[in-house]
């Protein structure tokens, strides 16, 4: 075997392009995590909320249901020791309210964020109203007030239920409960999903309906207790679109203004590291993290060479086999298909390619064997009459050299023939076309056989269905057809008949040459146009024929663009048929 070069070799430059790979999978991921560290470290300064959201949470609540700031210590206090961290509270300009710990200055440190019920931070809490809900302000119900809503949410949860459906209580604007459907079956739309307005409830609403209509400088307006606002039609009594939406755009300002007095003020909320409040997390470029980040590089290139060299060699080791197997062409060596991968198609193609190989290497010589036996007989002949002239045991004269011409024209035939399926084979095949009729070909060919019928007693009809007129070159047409009559002729027997006939239809020709011959068994039916084949071995050579004019007339009517085929039935004659395109007729 040949010795591949290392720098050739395919384990080689599959062993440097996986490290490669590797080292540039290890580098890029390595920045990759470093810079991401970096920027979410970035974002985590100031940020300290996100160790606990709850701080912020709760800061709210007690935010939306108290008016200042001064029971807040001991909320702080707990939330503090439970996260082991600093929480400090100060006003928007800077003034300590609570701070669970001493520590150094927040003068210049960022706030975790802004605790205020009435601009409610929507990224941290996933809300989407800025006001919080649970503010009640000046909505707050007597006692009675509240039961009777309570009841009124029961009957109505029972109507919803009435429907197929199921609802759970919410927590409308203001604190004020209402149903949520969770379940629809039928849409429950004669069940009550709030309840009525309260005694309690109506002057706020009636002047949050106030602020709304001078922020928006109309006078028709209606606000509901769901805070849904609307400017009617005083004729329809229908909203005015546009003109709702700008009463709408109001409601927040108004709301603002309307509960300001009810909540704490805005505040500002740190948590922080007890101990150094401007500490900031380990660098991801440290010793320890640089040490570790080596450490898994090299793990990773140790497994990518040791695992290239696995499949590397499982990969060559099929490769070889067939660089052996196509290295030795004469034994047509059949190598082992062991997957349906690239190399098993591989293996496949070549598997096929030795099969093509051996059956050509045979055709091949089966052809070498039937020209040397078809070209022995006249040359025996030939060479034993010019022995036997040379030695005076025969005298050349006009029956003997006619002998010698037949045999010689044999020959030549053959020679002929073998010319015109190699070019034809070769793709060589020198054609000519022009317009011709087809009927006067036909008529040519049958006058130029009349005598070689009549001296086999076989009779030959034409019979035509129109003229078609075709483009074809007329010396091989007159051959394909000669061919196929020469074969009828010769095969058909004394007092037969041999037929051609001419037809068109769907825009092609149709030449059909039938005879009464002995016909052809349908299991060599296949062959009839191999070279060199004979239905009947024991007396087709004395006939005269090559054995390649059908594989000739073949080849022919490939090149015309048409094909043949055959039908026989044994005992009663064989029909071969051409089917070639017919040419525009031409203009008178």
């Amino acid at each position: 075997m040949t010795h591949v070069p290392l720098h050739r070799s395919l384990i080689f430059r599959l062993l440097v392009t996986s490290v490669t790979i590797a080292i540039i999978a290890v580098v890029a991921t390595s920045w990759l995590a470093a810079q991401s560290t970096s920027r979410a470290i970035r974002q985590e300064i100031g940020q300290t909320l996100s160790d606990d959201k709850s701080v912020y949470d709760e800061l709210l609540t007690y935010a939306a249901t108290h008016r200042d700031w001064s029971g807040v210590r001991p909320l702080i206090a707990d939330r503090a020791d439970a996260l082991g961290r600093r929480i400090t509270l100060m006003t928007e300009n800077r003034q300590l309210i609570v701070d669970s710990a001493t520590g150094p200055s927040l003068e210049l440190a960022r706030p975790s964020a802004t605790v205020d019920p009435l601009q409610v931070d929507l990224v941290l809490t996933g809300r989407t109203e800025r006001i919080d809900p649970r503010i009640v302000g000046p909505y707050r119900l007597t006692a009675a007030e509240q039961r009777a809503m309570r009841d009124q949410l029961d009957e109505a949860l029972e109507c919803v239920r009435g429907y197929g459906s199921e609802a759970i209580i919410t927590t409308g604007p203001h604190a004020r409960p209402r149903l949520a459907v969770t379940r629809a079956g039928v849409v429950p739309y004669a069940c009550p999903l709030a309840p009525d307005l309260t005694r309690s409830e109506r002057a706020p609403i009636e002047e949050l309906r106030e602020l709304v209509a001078a922020c928006a400088q109309e006078r028709e307006v209606t606000v509901t207790p769901d805070l849904v606002v609307a400017v009617l039609d005083p004729v329809k009594g229908v909203p005015i679109p546009d003109r709702t939406e700008r009463a709408a755009d109001c409601l927040d300002s108004a709301r603002y203004t309307q509960l300001k007095p009810y909540v704490a003020p805005p505040a500002l909320l740190f948590v922080t590291d007890p101990a150094d409040p401007y500490a900031a997390p380990a660098s991801p470029f440290s010793r320890d993290n640089i040490v570790r980040t080596g450490t898994t590089t090299a793990v990773v290139l140790v497994l990518a060479v040791l695992v290239t060299v696995v499949v590397g060699g499982r990969l060559v080791r099929p490769l070889r086999a067939l660089a052996e197997a196509a290295r030795r062409p004469g034994n047509h060596q059949r190598v082992p298909v062991t997957a349906k991968d690239e190399i098993g198609y591989l293996a496949t193609a070549l598997n096929e390619l030795a099969e093509h190989r051996e059956r050509a290497e045979q055709l091949r010589q089966a052809m070498v064997d039937d020209v040397a036996h078809e070209l022995r007989n006249p040359l025996n002949n030939i060479r034993n009459w010019l022995e036997a002239a040379q030695d005076g045991l025969a005298t050349i004269d006009g029956p003997v050299l006619t002998l010698l011409h037949d045999e010689t024209m044999h020959l030549q035939h053959i020679v002929d023939d073998l010319r015109d399926l190699a070019a034809a084979d070769a793709g060589n095949l020198r054609m000519h076309p022009e317009l011709l009729y087809l009927d006067d070909v036909i008529e040519q060919v049958a006058e130029a056989h009349t005598r070689s019928a009549t001296t086999a007693g076989v009779s030959l009809v034409t019979s035509f269905d129109g003229d078609p007129a075709v483009v074809a070159d007329p010396v091989r047409l007159r051959q394909l057809i000669g061919n196929l009559l020469s074969n009828a002729i010769r095969h058909s027997h004394r007092d037969g008949t041999v037929t051609v006939r001419s037809s068109t239809g769907a825009g092609r020709v149709t030449i059909a040459v039938t005879d009464t011959g002995s016909g052809i068994a349908a299991e060599d039916l296949p062959r009839v146009f191999d070279r060199f084949w004979r239905a009947d071995e024991s007396r087709a050579r004395s006939t005269g024929g090559s054995g390649l004019g059908l594989s000739i007339a073949r080849k022919l009517a490939e090149a015309h663009g048409g094909n043949i085929t055959v039908e026989s039935v044994p005992g009663a004659g064989t029909t071969f048929t051409v089917r070639i395109a017919v040419a525009a007729q031409p203009s008178s």
